[in-house]
């Protein structure tokens, strides 16, 4: 058996077969290598090539954190930032502390982990919002504060736009001493954690400095809300029984000052200065409520505020701050 193996004759050409075989799998699997290799270069190519274009036709994104969204100088300011967002071509992401200045440091958190191209803040504490403005420094995105500006001296800030706050408050002083012949007690309703209230109050104090027969009888926190403002104003009343007049640093504390004296039977004697000029202050001016308001231009501001992110955004210069004029809004404009 194993000498007819050994001797057995191949068939005709088997051994010839067997290696032009074996040489063309060899070569069709070296060719379908080839082609699986130039096949998934070639994807890969157009998905990087997708994702640069991706890239480069991504929007200029800018996070954008408002005092509230409630009050109707922040949703004019809002518009205002739309208005000039949309002419720029970018794309907002608009959300609001309310007041509240811990939700609102987790908004300017959200907006670094989203690597905005710029972040937009009208701070509700102006120094403690510091820690979260520094670590989108740290992150190289450039802050640009609205209406209210960042105290805290370890923060950056681009440029800051808003009302020029401290004229702003010298003409409710000037309001308010006409109002009252230049004679009585007077108190304020505060908001001393926020900077445009500091800058209101500042040049309301300043101005009634000049007038020597009045007198600052109380200056309490209304929070810059109505309800706050209210219970303020009726333990104002309660300690200063004949006061003459109440300068409000916002509508709301105005409007809550307003609803107190009602209630306590001093409408008319009590003489009250606003600061917003917003609809229902506009309305109770015109009805002689409220004595006046000092009016305020929050569409600008927020058109003055993307202006000034499409000029640092293109390396020009930006000034570190822009300040839009205020005016006073009385009966006689009303009507």
């Amino acid at each position: 058996m194993r000498n007819a193996l050994k001797t057995a004759p191949a068939y005709p050409g088997h051994v010839k077969t067997e290696v032009i075989m074996g040489s063309r799998c060899k070569f069709l699997v070296g060719l379908a290598a080839v082609a699986a290799l130039v096949f998934l270069f070639s994807c890969g190519k157009k998905e990087n090539e997708g994702t640069q274009q991706q890239g480069a036709g991504a929007k200029f994104t800018i996070g954008v954190s408002l005092l509230t969204r409630t009050h109707p100088f922040y949703q004019d300011l809002e518009a205002g930032l739309q208005e000039a967002a949309k002419a720029a071509g970018y794309e907002l992401l608009i959300n609001a502390g309310e007041f509240d200045v811990a939700k609102q440091k987790d908004q300017i958190q959200d907006f670094i982990v989203r690597k905005v191209n710029a972040i937009i803040v009208s701070p509700c504490d102006s120094k403690s919002i510091g820690t979260s403005i520094k670590a989108a420094n740290d992150a190289g995105i450039p802050v640009f504060t609205a209406d209210i500006a960042c105290l805290a001296e370890d923060a950056k800030i681009i440029t800051h736009v808003a009302s020029d706050n401290i004229e702003g408050g010298r003409l409710a002083a000037q309001a308010l001493a006409q109002a009252i012949n230049g004679r009585g007690k007077v108190a304020i309703i505060d908001h001393p954690e926020v900077e445009s209230v500091i800058q209101r109050v500042k040049g309301f104090e300043e101005e009634i400095a000049n007038y020597p027969d009045i007198v600052v009888a109380a200056k309490l926190s209304g929070r810059g809300m109505k309800d706050q403002a209210f219970r303020t104003t009726e333990d104002i009343l309660q300690s200063h029984p004949d006061l003459a007049a109440v300068f409000g640093i916002n509508d709301d504390s105005a409007l809550g000052a307003l609803a107190a004296i009602e209630k306590a039977g001093k409408l008319g004697t009590v003489k009250i200065i606003g600061f917003d000029a917003v609809p229902e202050a506009r309305a109770a001016i015109k009805d002689g409520k409220i004595y006046a308001d000092v009016i305020q231009r929050p569409r600008e501001i927020g058109l003055k505020t993307i202006e000034a992110i499409r000029t640092y955004a293109a390396g020009g210069t930006v000034e570190p701050m822009t300040l839009i004029p205020c005016a006073l809004f009385t009966q006689a404009d009303a009507q």
